[in-house]
Order: structure tokens, then sequence, then C-alpha cells
């Protein structure tokens, strides 16, 4: 008979960081947003730069590595000595899977998903970086819960709030005064500064809900069958040396195995699948567990190398090679309107940086970036792309280099970014109303923010429909000035289509 006696739970401190970075996300996440300032001190990119996966698939793409991936390089030695710690202390996504996982009933594990799957989706991902296709940000937990706050619930909340607010009004009238400070602090520095619907809102939140419908089926299903980023630290933890003692269930108690979320096979703990959650030692009432640098004897010769099976690695190396060709192509016909972020002057080197995380997208000043879904073909899928015709680049702001997390829309002072060209505004002469209808119209020159004027006129005499001498003051461009911002386009007064519209240049430059 065992004669340890139960001890009182203790507090889980793994538990208490989930809820210290779940708050300063948020935090984060509510201050990466225009406030009326022109600048953002600190911004969600932090979690980015922090993100083994981000770093490792931007080194891949890039063969180099950036300054501001020095977090997440740090992070991948880290978890080289202590293991899995990001998805038990840090990642966000865990958190709110394990605050929701404790109400869903369960319904046993989907054989399917077990084993190798995750590997399958990592080891593609990161061969096709080396093939120049950075693909990582699709699946990357952190862009995955940042993308279906962004374009679905953080606009939803700015919508419900101002329309509850206006309601409140017919409700009770003048009475709705007194609550009107508190209105006025979260409308300052809470709810989005502007309401913007953005397309694939709903295919990122219907991501986000389908992790958590994974919990159906067992705790932690996405990130112990599918996550890249946890197969990713799994892989790393292989060569931890903080381990769990004992690595197994006692043969008088078991219950480690009912209370871990992810790790224990049977009775044998997979070391590569431990979150350090530390709920084991926690719950353990008799003080067994325990997690150490200590190595125990007989260690070596039971764990397993670590490497993977050989047919995973080939068949990652294999299936990132294709998806590489196959995320490749993009219709030709699409390019002559992909206009990227100011900033973004090659668009290969956007591609193999944007990690799609939308924050560019979300403090746009004006509107004018949304996710593509079309245009730069399978590749540009949720990365940004500049739409004229609903917003602009405004002139004198510069945030979505300041919260861009790898570069990819690089942080210039705003005198350098004022010069960098977008693209290149046309004039579609059977649409504008001084060619077409003969009648003054002057618009876009007025609202060009050039200093010298991108957009000009000129008087021209000509005959009208009436048959009378009219002189009209003709639009044009000096295309050395234009930079390609879209506010003509945007300002046309013309229903639908507008008369005159920004290209893509072939090779963007910066003006001297």
């Amino acid at each position: 008979m065992n004669n340890e006696q139960p001890r009182k739970a203790r507090i889980n401190i793994a538990f208490i960081s989930q809820l210290i970075f779940l708050f300063l996300f948020l935090i984060l996440f509510v201050t990466t947003e225009y406030r009326g300032k022109d600048e953002i001190s600190i911004a969600i990119n932090s979690f980015f730069r922090a993100n083994p996966l981000v770093t490792a698939s931007y080194l891949f793409a890039e063969k180099a590595l950036t300054w501001l991936l020095l977090p997440g390089v740090l992070m991948i030695v880290f978890s080289a000595i202590l293991g899995r710690f990001f998805c038990g202390w840090i990642c966000p996504l865990g958190t709110i899977i394990d605050m929701a996982t404790r109400k869903i009933r369960k319904k046993g594990p989907i054989r399917m998903l077990q084993g190798n799957v995750k590997y399958y989706l990592l080891l593609p991902l990161l061969f096709a970086a080396l093939f120049n296709v950075n693909l990582a940000g699709i699946l990357d937990p952190i862009a995955i819960l940042v993308r279906a706050l962004t374009f679905f619930l953080y606009p939803l909340l700015g919508y419900t709030v101002r329309s509850g607010w206006t309601g409140l009004y017919g409700l009770i009238g003048e009475k709705r005064d007194f609550i009107e400070p508190a209105y006025g602090f979260i409308r300052d520095y809470v709810l989005p500064f502007r309401e913007t619907f953005y397309p694939l809102a709903f295919l990122s939140f219907g991501l986000f809900l389908f992790i958590l419908f994974l919990e159906r089926y067992e705790s932690r299903n996405w990130c112990r069958n599918l996550c890249p980023l946890g197969a990713l630290l799994g892989l790393l933890s292989k060569f931890s040396i903080f381990r769990r003692r004992p690595g197994k269930v006692c043969a008088d108690c078991g219950q480690c195995a009912d209370i871990c979320p992810t790790s224990f096979d049977s009775e044998i703990l997979k070391k590569e699948e431990c979150i350090l959650c530390m709920e084991c030692e926690v719950k353990c009432r008799f003080h067994r567990v325990n997690f150490t640098l200590k190595r125990p004897k007989g260690a070596v010769a039971k764990e397993a190398p670590p490497v993977m099976e050989r047919r995973v690695l080939l068949g990652g190396l294999a299936s990132g090679f294709f998806l590489s060709r196959a995320f490749s192509f993009s219709s030709p016909s699409n390019q002559e309107r992909l206009l990227r972020p100011p900033g973004a002057q090659n668009e290969a080197e956007f591609l193999k940086k944007c990690v799609r995380c939308g924050e560019c997208m979300k403090v746009c000043l004006k509107s004018a970036l949304y996710p593509d879904y079309h245009k730069a073909g399978l590749y540009g899928f949720f990365m940004p792309v500049l739409i004229p015709r609903l917003g602009y680049c405004e002139y004198n702001c510069n945030l979505c280099g300041q919260v861009c997390p790898t570069g990819a829309i690089p942080n210039q002072p705003l005198e350098k970014k004022k010069k960098n060209i977008i693209g290149a505004a046309a004039f579609d002469k059977n649409h504008c109303l001084p060619y077409a209808k003969k009648i003054d119209c002057i618009v876009c020159e007025e609202h060009c923010p050039i200093p010298e004027k991108a957009i000009r006129t000129e008087p021209v005499e000509m005959k009208n429909f009436e048959g009378k001498t009219v002189t009209v003051k003709q639009p044009y461009i000096v295309e050395d000035l234009c930079n390609g911002c879209g506010i003509c386009e945007y300002v046309c007064p013309l229903e639908g289509k507008s008369a005159v519209e920004v290209y893509a240049k072939v090779k963007r430059k910066i003006k001297q």
C-alpha cells in the first residue's frame, strides 16, 4: 500500500503565463490601430517576430535573416533547450483553445489526423520556402488568430457598439448622455477607428472556428495533430535537455494520462508533444512529477533519436517542390492592377517576406489595403493589395511600414515613403468627362497630394455636342511625378468604373 499522502493542488504558473500573454496579445492588437497619432510605438508584430515558424520560413525563402526576427531566433534556441514551452506558455491561440475545450464534450480522436499529418503540413511549407515560395503565414496559428480578429471580429465589434450607441438614443433619448464619457473612452481607445468590411472575412473566421470545432474530438486537437508551428517546436524539443520525471505514468495512479492535453501515448510520455503546461505536476496528488534539466540514468538508450522518418522527410521535400510550382502561377491579366503597399518595390521579395498577418490593412488610414484572393494567384492569398476605388494611400502616412513584422513593407521615414512608386495613373478618355462629355471636371487635379501636382489641366478649345465652340480643361498626368497613390481613382465622381485608374508598373522604383 502506498504511504504517500495526497497534497493540495498548487497554482499553475504556466496557466498564469498563458493569461498574461493572452492579455498582452489583446492589448497589442487594440493598440495596433490609428489613434490620432502618426506613430505606433508598440504593435502586435512582436508576436510574429518571436514566432519560430515565421523566422524559419523567412530564412528559407530569403536565404538571409533580418534583425527584426532576432526574437524568433532566440525562441528557436530556447525551444531546443527547454522544449515546446511556446505552445503551453505563450501561444494566444493555444490559450483560447484551452479556455474553450473545458466546455466541449469529447467524442474521441480522429484517426486520420493522428500520426505524421502535422509533419506533412510543416515540411511542404518549409521546403516550398526553400524554393522561394513562402506559404507559412496561411497556416501559422498566430496569423490565423490575428486575421480572424482583424477581418471579422474586430470590425463586427465596432459596428455592433456604434449601432448600439445610436439605437440607445432611440430608447432613452438625452439620458444617453450620462454614459457618454464611457462610450467616448471605448470609441477612442478600444474600437477600430473606422468601419471596414474585408474580403475573406468569413473564411478567416471560419478557419478559426474550425480549430475550435476540432476540440469536439480531443483536447488541443489542432496543436497535437495539425499545427505546423507546433510540429516545428516538437522537432526542436527532441533536442531539449528539459524533461519530465517520471517519463511514464505511475503504475498505481495513471492520472497524468487523463490530465495531459497532448503528450501521453498510452502510458509513455511523447517528449515532442509535451507543451510543458505543467498540469501533470500541479495536479499530481503525490507530488511525484517534476520537470528537470537532469537526465535520468538509462534515458539515452530508451529515447528515440531526434530525427524523423525518411519517408516523411522525402515526402515533405517532394510536396514542397510541387507546392511551390503550383502556387507560383498567376494570371498575367491580373498583374496590371496588382498594387502593393508603398515601399514594396520588388514583388518577388515582397512575396517571400509577407506573413499575411493583415496588420497593414488594419492600420491603413484611408481603407486602401485589402486581403488578396485572386490578383496574385494562390501565392498571394491573404496578402495586401491596394484597391484605389475603395481607398487610397494617404500621402502623409507610413503606418503600414511601422507595423509590418518582417519588413515586407519597409518602415521608412515619411519623406522617403512619399517618393515610393506604387503604380501609375492613366485616363480612360472614353469615360473621363472633359474628354467624353466635353465638360469641365477638375476633381482629380484638386485632390492630387503631390505638391507639384502629378495631374494637371490644360484649356482646350473644341466644339461640344451642340456645335458650339467651348473651352474645356482637359486633365493630363505628369508621369515623372505620379506615385500611384490612387486618390484620383478614389475621388473620380463617375459611378462604378473610374475614368482614371492606377496600374502597376512592371518595375517599381523610387523616385530620385
